[in-house]
């Protein structure tokens, strides 16, 4: 059977070896002192060893480049990133703006607006009315550092925090905002964060995904979330993030059919290898190395992700720091116990999405409810990773994709009130690797409404955190369709003040 497959291929292409021969061919002609003196910087000249060193690579250009690149010593090995889908108010959690108590009502300055673009869903309103904060805030830590009494647990650890209340983005609407932050580009289609980074650093665990997503079964679905948003895009799709369920199935597809036992698999997965090496030894198409992997990595799974999955280990002691909710799977809280636990397993990026942030009515509820799912889970995260000596070399990373207007939307009553979106500037923390803790960057003026000092765009963010991971952002690129691509697209900036 193998051999008539193999003609058959082979006979789909006649010249297919003639064609190898005539690159390995032109591969020797190349005169490598004068290719060395043709590049106008090192990079070629480090990439040339492993290009000439064999006639046939196993790995592909993108990857050998990356092999030959100068690297930076990495702070951080792995991130979890908490991604507060919807977008937090900044009024409600970190930004304390007093002034505005005296202000409540009144109409928000056309010298403050400045003409800035408003969402649909404000912008014909006849007045904009300011609302101040319900929250009240107090200082905390040695940072004596402003926080919201939404968020006691969170003001416990806020000295290990590095507060950036500077962050803005173009996006005004949350489908291109939330993949503007995790793909760098506003339009579907490119590799996430998480993809980036297991593509440019790889996998410390050959039984799990370098690139793990959890979202939590009990937040309010107020805007939907697309499993793009993890996705590898044009990269390979061993790169995909793969995302983790609450139930008897943890990953789709993974237990075996009825009928199979774990020897017929394992037979099965043999056969298709090899189908699959006859087909790419015809085409060269990386893609199905990258299928075949994924086969092999899944039949691994299949004993690697019930163990990572059982928390009944875990002591009553780590319920109690998480909280209630962590007993019950699929919740916030429960999710921060396993992210915790594939970190130790040494995950590459973990990233957890907790939706119901989009408060453009009943925002003192709605804020009052997000935070009692998040907060305490939150910073029993860093704790715990602190307390197991994991905090020095994880990066974690709480925020949404924008901010909240410092105007009411709608009539400014009591209780049955929101604001809307606001992507001129929002706040979010980072902790652990490769920050300064007890920190807060950056400074808004007196109406949260625009940025006054250290303004700090969504690919200022991206190409820091790659930076911590010993990745300079401008190096990670991967050629499709005849362009050069890579996370921060064509610009970004790492934000040094911000790094330990």
């Amino acid at each position: 059977m193998q051999a008539l497959l193999k003609d058959k291929f082979m006979a789909q292409d006649t010249n297919f070896k003639m064609h190898l021969q005539e690159l390995d061919a032109l591969n020797k002609k190349i005169e490598r002192r004068k290719f060395l003196k043709s590049t106008a910087g090192g990079l070629g000249a480090m990439a040339l060893g492993s290009l000439l060193s064999s006639s046939i690579s196993t790995k592909s250009f993108e990857e050998q480049i990356l092999d030959a690149l100068p690297t930076i010593a990495p702070k951080a090995k792995r991130v979890v990133y908490l991604f507060m889908s919807g977008g937090p108010s900044q009024f409600e959690t970190f930004d304390y703006k007093p002034g505005l108590i005296n202000m409540q009502g009144q109409g928000l300055p056309d010298s403050v607006r400045n003409g800035q673009r408003l969402t649909g869903m404000s912008a014909n309103q006849a007045q904009l009315p300011i609302a101040s904060s319900f929250a009240n805030f107090k200082q905390y830590g040695k940072s004596n550092t402003w926080v919201s009494d939404l968020l006691p647990y969170t003001a416990q650890v806020v000295d290990e925090l590095c507060i950036i209340k500077s962050m803005y983005t173009e996006q005004i609407n949350h489908d291109p905002a939330l993949t503007f932050f995790q793909t760098g580009h506003q339009l579907p289609g490119r590799p996430s964060i998480g993809s980036w980074l297991s593509y440019g650093l790889g996998s410390e665990n050959k039984n799990l995904p370098a690139f793990i997503v959890l979202v939590s079964k009990n937040a309010a679905r107020d805007q939907p979330l697309y499993a793009r948003l993890w996705g590898n895009g044009f990269l390979p799709s061993q790169h995909q993030g793969v995302q983790f369920r609450s139930g008897n199935d943890p990953v789709l597809f993974l237990n075996n059919p009825e009928g199979y036992d774990g020897k017929d698999r394992k037979e099965m997965l043999d056969y298709l290898s090899q189908l699959n090496n006859l087909q790419n030894d015809v085409w060269g198409d990386p893609e199905v190395n990258a299928r075949m992997s994924q086969y092999e990595l899944a039949f691994k799974m299949q004993t690697s992700v019930p163990d990572v999955m059982d928390t009944s280990k875990e002591s009553e002691e780590v319920f109690e720091l998480y909280g209630p909710d962590s007993r019950e799977k699929g919740t916030f809280a429960a999710n921060c116990i396993l992210a915790r636990k594939l970190l130790e397993k040494d995950v590459r990026f973990v990233q957890l999405y907790h939706q119901g942030w989009d408060h453009h009515g009943s925002l003192p509820s709605g804020m009052k409810q997000q935070c009692k799912q998040t907060d305490q889970a939150s910073a029993a995260l860093i704790m715990d990773l602190k307390r197991r000596g994991m905090l020095e070399d994880t990066l974690v990373i709480w925020g949404g994709e924008f901010g909240r207007t410092v105007y009411s939307q709608g009539k400014l009553e009591k209780e049955n009130y929101g604001r809307d979106h606001h992507p001129r500037c929002f706040t979010m923390w980072m902790a652990g690797a490769g920050v300064k803790p007890g920190t807060t960057y950056g400074q808004t003026d007196d109406f949260s409404y625009n940025i006054v000092k250290n303004p700090v765009h969504v690919h200022d963010f991206q190409a820091t955190l790659l930076h911590i991971m010993g990745i300079n952002h401008e190096q990670l690129i991967y050629k499709y369709q005849g362009r050069r691509f890579r996370l921060t697209d064509v610009s970004g900036n790492v934000i040094n003040d911000i790094l330990a």
